[in-house]
């Protein structure tokens, strides 16, 4: 033979998320090319003097995963050592959190920032035995009273500060928010140290912004995650001049310049996509026309590595800080609102409507931040608007989170071609604490997959890391099982879905999203071989121990990124 394999798999289940879900035994690679899927006969001829044979011996062989919707560079800051874990279950209490920063102060120079993410009130015990109790800049002045600190939420909307930090920013009980956002004050009328949405820019101006070393330091701890979990694709979901107030601009432009130079350099171990973020919150739609037009269209340097998809628009808030923009009120109140410029629900909405229309005539692909139902139909209704006034076929826009997705909205998604990003991983982690916010009824149906799916709209699922590890796992036994995190009580059992359907949403329909289901996705020949190899067998294993069966081994283009099975 001519050409032998590089890596042939036998003795295995390799799920191939074909059309038909169909499940073989072997599989070849050449040249970073699948070239032979089916059982031991169909491989055995290309077995050649160096090709390596993979006996899986039961275990799982699946397309490799693609985290629709992950922020790589912020989750990398996110994480030990560049940042404090805070997260559950590294902390329980503010009592813990106070603890953590104690430690940081006794490690840093004075006047040092120091750094935190992922504290979530939701499992912080002092926030859940009072729910009207919240992170205060009282609970970290004692042990910082000299370093400036700042702690990012779990979800990315909020952020926790000390007085020394608010000193530092100019905030006091005289400070306006920025529109769009909220300084939380007490009683008094004095700031307690939360920022909300918008008003987060004020910390976030006042820090110094990454260097290109910790963006690269940062993507690189990202890259090795990913590799250990089996992931090979991902989106950043907005990287653009609307991200430089955000994390130190770890969403900003030159993040997408140090991806350029890891590809060029050989590092970047998974393939990425990218929407252009050209504004951020609160912005109008005569400014994003504006740094939109500026931006241009970027060129790829290699498409199949790193591709700029579209453009990311944010369309509203989240639930737990009221600012999804809901049709039915607030337990105590409220209704939430779109977060683009404009004074009214009315004058908000034309805005959505013109930001959309503009990207789609402009060519791009769209996804759009929408959480509440109000707001993902007002998104639904002008992606339609906008593809009847420019038909364009095959845009592929989409909803990104679409918490609280309606049956308007899905007919009109499904209707014209478009797909919604679903996180699973954040329903694991806030379906207990958003009853108290929306009641129990609508906390159970957020993230509907089940009707999604059934309405016709193509669904990914993705991290949002860092606001969740991007461990899809978790998230496949989430879409099957419906558990919550801190309960394990079942949420919205109606929305369960197939262990078929939740492959697919991280796998080819993952790929749908990103223009590449021809040439990823799935298993089969002339496909490229992006792997993950899971440990057991994944279609007998009760999904309660789906997020403990180990990833084993990891291929991006036929070159191996993870492996234990030669430890």
């Amino acid at each position: 033979m001519d050409t032998y394999a590089d890596l042939v798999f036998l003795g295995g289940r390799v799920v191939t998320v074909d059309a038909e879900f169909s499940v073989a035994s072997a599989l070849a690679v050449t040249g970073g090319v699948i070239s032979a899927v089916g059982g031991r006969d169909d491989v055995a001829p290309l077995v050649g003097p160096g090709t390596r044979v993979v006996d899986l011996r039961g275990a799982t062989l699946l397309p490799g995963i693609n985290d629709s919707h992950l922020h790589g560079c912020a989750f990398g800051m996110a994480t030990p050592p560049l940042s404090l874990d805070l997260g559950h279950p590294a902390v329980a209490s503010l009592t813990d959190v106070a603890e953590a920063v104690r430690e940081a102060v006794g490690r840093v120079p004075g006047g040092q920032w120091i750094t935190g993410h992922g504290w979530d009130t939701g499992y912080l015990d002092e926030c859940v035995s009072d729910p009207s109790r919240l992170p205060s800049r009282r609970d970290l002045d004692a042990v910082s009273p000299d370093h400036p600190v700042v702690l990012y939420s779990f979800s990315g909307h909020a952020t926790w500060v000390n007085s020394k930090a608010l000193e530092l920013i100019g905030v006091d009980r005289d400070t306006v928010a920025p529109p769009g956002g909220a300084i939380v004050v007490d009683e008094a009328g004095e700031p307690t140290g939360l920022l909300h949405e918008g008003a987060q820019a004020l910390v976030q101006n006042a820090l110094p912004p990454l260097s290109r070393q910790e963006r690269t330091d940062a993507i690189r701890s990202n890259l090795a995650t990913l590799a250990r979990l089996g992931v090979t694709s991902y989106t950043e979901p907005g990287l653009g001049p609307g991200g430089d107030g955000i994390m130190r601009g770890a969403l900003g432009a030159e993040t997408l310049d140090v991806y350029r130079r890891l590809l060029a350099d050989g590092e970047l171990t998974a393939r990425l996509g990218v929407l252009l973020l050209p504004t951020g919150m609160a912005s109008t739609a005569e400014e994003f026309a504006r740094t939109l037009t500026a931006l241009g269209k970027p060129g790829d340097a290699d498409p199949r590595r790193l591709a700029i998809l579209g453009v990311k628009i944010f369309a509203d808030g989240i639930v737990p800080n009221k600012t999804s923009w809901m049709h039915e009120p607030y337990i105590g109140g409220g209704c939430g609102s779109l977060c683009v410029g404009g004074e009214t629900d009315t004058e908000r909405t034309a805005e959505i409507d013109a930001m959309i229309r503009h990207a789609h005539a402009a060519g791009h692909q769209l996804g759009v931040h929408v959480t509440g139902d109000r707001a993902c139909d007002t998104v639904a209704d002008a992606f339609a608007a906008a593809m009847a006034e420019h038909p364009r076929p095959d845009a592929r826009h989409y909803v990104i989170h679409g918490d609280f997705l309606t049956a308007h909205s899905m007919k009109v998604l499904a209707a014209h071609g478009f797909g919604v990003n679903m996180n699973p991983t954040i329903k694991w982690t806030v379906a207990d604490m958003e009853e108290e916010f929306v009641g129990a009824e609508r906390a159970a149906y957020a993230w509907p997959y089940r009707d999604a799916i059934d309405a016709g709209v193509r669904v990914a699922s993705g991290s949002d890391a860092p606001v969740t590890s991007p461990d899809w796992r978790q998230g496949v036994a989430t879409m099957m099982l419906r558990e919550s995190k801190a309960a394990g009580r079942v949420s919205g059992p109606e929305q369960c879905i197939g262990l078929a359907e939740a492959i697919r949403t991280y796998t080819i329909d993952a790929a749908w999203q990103d223009f590449a289901d021809d040439w990823k996705g799935s298993l089969e020949p002339g496909k490229v071989a992006d792997l993950c190899v899971l440990d057991g067998d994944l279609l007998t294993a009760d999904p309660h121990d789906i997020p403990e069966m180990p990833v084993v081994l990891t291929v991006v283009d036929g070159q191996v990124v993870h492996d234990t099975l030669r430890d």
